[in-house]
C-alpha cells in the first residue's frame, strides 16, 4: 500500500515538475525570444549612428538626471504622504488615499497633458497668475514624472508602515532616546528593504516612460523619446532596437538588485501595531500638507474636464459637448470597446495564467519551482516600450499582427509579473498541509481548489482583476507599436490628437478612460466588501 501511496506521489511530482517546466518555457519563449530578436536586428550600421550621433551623450544625461531628480522628490514626498495618513490621527484619511491613487488611472501622458492645460502658454494657471516661465523642458519631466510616480512610492510606504511593529519606539521613548536618533537607527533600518524596492521601481517607471517626455519635455529628449520617434516617426527598427537595449539595461539592473534585496529579507514579527497620534501642530502640518498634494493632484484631473467641455478653450470656456460629439466622430467610442475587450481578455487569461503558475510554484514545491516562479516575475525586468518593439520584430507578418490577439499578448506578458506575486504570496499564508489532509480524506486536488483555494483568494482575484484591466485601459507603451487602426486601444489616440493639437479631444479620452478605471476600482472594492 506505502508503495503504491508513493509510486503515485512520484507519477503526481512529475508530472507536476513537466508542467512547471512547460509553463517556464512558455514565460520565457514569450519574453526572451522577442528580445533575442530585437538584439539579432542591431546592425553595425544602426550601432554606429546612435553612437556616433551629436545628441547621443545628451540624450543619456537627459534621462540620468531627470530621471534622478524625479525619483528622489517623488520619494520624498510619497514618504511624507504616508507618514501623514499612516502614524496621524487626521480625518478623511480614506478620502487623501483615493486622490492620491487618481493618477495611476490615467496614462502617464495624460498626466503630462494635464500640467500644459495648467502651466502651458495659454494654460489656465498661467493666465489667471499671468506667469511667464515655460512647463516645457527638465523641470516639466520631473514635475510630471512626480505626479505620473508617487502614487506608487506612497502605496509601498503606506503598506509597509502600516504593518511596523512600534515596540522599539515605545522602548527608544523610555530610553529617553531622540526623535532623529529614532530615524536613523530604527526607522531606516526598518526601511531599508522596501526603500530599494521603493527607488528602483520608481526609477525604473520614470527612466522608461515617453508619454510625460513628449507632452512636456520639449527640447529636452530622453532616451524613450528618442526610440519613439525613432520607430513611429521614421520606422528605424534597427536604430529603435539600440535605444531599447539601453533601456533594458538600468531595467534589468534595477530588476536584479531589487529581487537580490528582496531574497535577503527576513520576515518580521509584529509585537504591536502603531496606534496614530494626535497633536496640534503634528495635524495641521499633515492636514495642509495632504491637502497641497491633493489640491494639484484635482487641479490636474479637473483640467481635463474644463477642456473637455469648453466651447473654444481659452478664449471661450462656455460649456458644450461639441468635443465630446467630434471625439465620438473620429471612431473614439470604437477604440473605447477595442481597450475594455483587450483589458477583459487580458483579465481573465492572466488571472487563470497567474493564479495556475503561482499554484504550481506555491503549493507544489520541488526543484523547479524556483525555476518557475524567477521565469514567471522575469518581464517585470522588460520596459513596455522595449517589449513591444521586440514583439514587432517578432510577429510582424504573421496572423496575428495587427489583430487584437497580439495586443492582448504583450499586456499579458507585460503585466502578469505583479498580478502573480499577489497570488503567490496569497496561496503561500494558506496551512501547508491542506493538500496532505485532503489526499488522506480521498478528496482530489482539483476540488480542493476549486472548494477551498479559490474561495480564499477571491479577494486577491479581484484586486488582479482590477490591476490588469487598468493597466491595460491606460498602457501606451506596450501597444504604441503593434497597434492599427482595426486595433488600437483608446489611450493611442491621445498621442494622436495631441499631435494634430486636439487638446479638447485628447481630454475627452483621458476623462474616458478615468472614468472606466474608477467604474472598475468602485465595482472591485464593493465586491470585496460583500463576498
Amino acid at each position: 500500500m506505502m508503495n503504491q501511496k508513493f509510486s503515485f506521489s512520484q507519477i503526481l511530482g512529475r508530472k507536476a515538475d513537466v508542467t512547471r517546466i512547460l509553463l517556464s518555457v512558455v514565460f520565457i519563449a514569450l519574453v526572451f525570444i522577442p528580445l533575442i530578436r530585437m538584439f539579432i536586428n542591431i546592425d553595425s550600421d544602426s550601432l554606429h549612428k546612435v553612437m556616433a550621433s551629436p545628441t547621443f551623450s545628451t540624450v543619456i544625461a537627459n534621462s540620468l538626471t531627470a530621471t534622478a531628480i524625479a525619483t528622489i522628490l517623488t520619494l520624498i514626498i510619497a514618504y511624507l504622504l504616508a507618514v501623514s495618513i499612516e502614524r496621524t490621527n487626521i480625518r478623511f484619511k480614506s478620502v487623501f488615499g483615493i486622490i492620491f491613487v487618481l493618477p495611476m488611472l490615467i496614462p502617464s501622458i495624460s498626466n503630462g497633458m494635464g500640467l500644459i492645460i495648467l502651466f502651458g502658454n495659454n494654460g489656465i494657471i498661467t493666465k489667471l497668475f499671468g506667469l511667464s516661465a515655460s512647463i516645457y523642458g527638465l523641470h516639466g519631466i520631473v514635475l510630471g514624472s512626480i505626479l505620473y510616480a508617487f502614487p506608487v512610492a506612497y502605496l509601498m510606504f503606506s503598506d509597509i508602515m502600516r504593518y511596523e511593529d512600534s515596540s522599539p519606539y515605545e522602548a527608544a521613548r523610555v530610553l529617553g532616546i531622540p526623535k532623529f536618533r529614532q530615524f536613523t537607527s530604527i526607522t531606516l533600518p526598518y526601511l531599508r528593504k522596501p526603500l530599494i524596492s521603493a527607488i528602483f521601481a520608481t526609477f525604473t517607471l520614470i527612466i522608461t516612460d515617453y508619454g510625460v517626455p513628449l507632452m512636456v519635455g520639449g527640447k529636452y529628449l530622453t532616451v524613450p523619446v528618442i526610440m519613439y520617434q525613432e520607430v513611429i516617426g521614421q520606422l528605424n527598427f534597427g536604430k529603435g532596437a539600440v535605444y531599447g537595449c539601453l533601456l533594458l539595461v538600468p531595467a534589468v539592473a534595477a530588476f536584479i538588485i531589487d529581487l537580490a534585496n528582496k531574497d535577503k529579507g527576513n520576515s518580521s514579527f509584529i509585537s504591536k501595531q502603531f496606534e496614530p497620534v494626535g497633536g496640534t501642530v503634528r495635524n495641521v502640518i499633515s492636514y495642509t500638507y495632504c491637502s497641497v498634494v491633493s489640491i494639484f493632484t484635482i487641479l490636474t484631473l479637473t483640467s481635463f474636464i474644463i477642456l473637455a467641455f469648453a466651447s473654444d478653450y481659452p478664449n471661450n470656456i462656455s460649456f458644450t459637448f461639441n468635443n465630446v460629439i467630434n471625439t465620438l466622430n473620429l471612431r473614439a467610442n470604437e477604440y473605447l470597446i477595442n481597450s475594455i475587450i483587450i483589458a477583459l481578455l487580458v483579465s481573465v487569461i492572466g488571472i487563470a495564467a497567474a493564479f495556475m503558475t503561482a499554484y504550481m510554484s506555491a503549493r507544489m514545491k520541488s526543484k523547479t519551482s524556483r525555476f518557475l516562479h524567477l521565469s514567471a516575475i522575469t518581464s517585470a525586468a522588460i520596459p513596455g516600450i522595449v517589449l513591444g518593439l521586440s514583439y514587432v520584430l517578432v510577429f510582424h507578418g504573421s496572423v496575428v499582427y495587427g489583430t487584437i490577439a497580439i495586443l492582448v499578448m504583450v499586456n499579458l506578458v507585460h503585466f502578469i509579473a505583479s498580478p502573480y506575486l499577489m497570488m503567490y504570496n496569497s496561496l503561500s499564508k494558506i496551512n501547508e498541509n491542506l493538500e496532505g489532509v485532503g489526499h488522506t480524506l480521498g478528496i482530489s486536488r482539483g476540488r480542493m481548489i476549486m472548494d477551498v483555494f479559490i474561495p480564499q483568494c477571491k479577494g486577491t482575484m479581484f484586486e488582479m482583476f482590477s490591476y490588469f484591466f487598468v493597466n491595460c485601459m491606460m498602457t501606451i507603451s506596450a501597444v504604441s507599436f503593434l497597434a492599427s487602426t482595426a486595433n488600437k486601444p483608446v489611450s493611442l489616440m491621445i498621442n494622436q490628437f495631441e499631435a494634430q493639437m486636439q487638446l479638447e479631444c485628447a481630454a475627452v479620452v483621458s476623462l474616458a478612460i478615468l472614468a472606466v478605471n474608477i467604474i472598475i476600482k468602485v465595482t472591485v472594492a464593493v465586491m470585496k466588501k460583500t463576498r
